[in-house]
């Protein structure tokens, strides 16, 4: 496993994940590896690939991924990129179902920043049927090639600058942080995201038993509240837990292809 960026969650459930399906994990970072002194990620994708079965990288760049992928002759698993974040989606989504929510036909609402979770959430609507609308304020609107593109498979993806319009109805709500690992600027986007917040009151707005989730850490008090984080209706932890089951199916699928 190789970070770039620091990690809690995808770390520690990739370890895990590994430790419990009888393997075991290899953890480098730019402080601890050559990459940190000039070395190439296609060297290193080309060395690693020789002694290890599998590579998970969190990178800075998705160009890194690419590039490191290109080389590897063993899986290579997106553990995060400024790109997309699908490991944390299939949590997110297998947390859904075990809620009880029927994906096909679900009507998901992301309020806050365009980022990577969020692009991956508009790549997986496609394969599983749920409408999303995405509640972005004016210049930190989701990827529009990854928004054309998934309209293309037919998914039903609609963009606004309105919170209230995207929780109408929502089955689901689900927000990050509004300022990411690296981001400049940071007034500046506290500032664009304050009408934001998923609290009480935004909420209200959504059905009855909708889902909060959060792919965590949060900053409570800016992006949600503590009624919301705590509530009955937030799943965030069991959404954390559920990193640990989806890197096993990642895992699995990658190492018995």
């Amino acid at each position: 496993m190789i970070f770039e960026k620091s990690s809690t969650r995808t770390r520690v459930s990739f370890d895990v994940a590994m430790r419990q399906m009888g393997g075991s994990a290899v953890i480098l970072d730019t402080h601890t590896s050559q990459l940190g002194r000039g070395e190439t990620i296609a060297d290193t994708s080309r060395v690693l690939s020789r002694m290890v079965d599998a590579i998970m990288l969190r990178a800075n760049s998705h160009k890194s991924l690419l590039e490191m992928a290109k080389w590897a002759s063993v899986p290579v698993i997106n553990g995060l990129t400024d790109r997309s974040h699908p490991c944390q989606i299939m949590a997110d989504l297998q947390t859904l179902e075990e809620s009880g929510l029927a994906l096909k036909g679900a009507r998901i609402a992301w309020v806050g920043d365009g980022n990577n979770v969020l692009n991956s959430f508009i790549d997986a609507a496609s394969a599983f049927e749920y409408s999303l609308i995405a509640a972005c304020p004016n210049g930190f609107k989701p990827d529009a090639k990854t928004v054309e593109n998934a309209r293309t498979k037919g998914a039903r993806i609609e963009i606004t600058d309105d919170a209230n319009i995207a929780a109408l109805s929502a089955d689901c709500v689900v927000t990050d942080t509004w300022v990411s690992m690296g981001d400049e600027n940071v007034s500046q986007r506290m500032q664009a995201f304050a009408p934001y917040q998923v609290n009480e009151e935004l909420m209200a707005k959504a059905n009855a038993r909708a889902i909060f989730l959060h792919c965590l850490p949060a900053h409570r008090g800016d992006e949600v509240t503590n009624a919301v984080m705590d509530g009955a209706n937030s799943l965030v932890f069991a959404e954390a837990e559920n990193r640990i089951h989806a890197q096993k199916a990642i895992l699995r699928w990658c190492l018995e292809k």
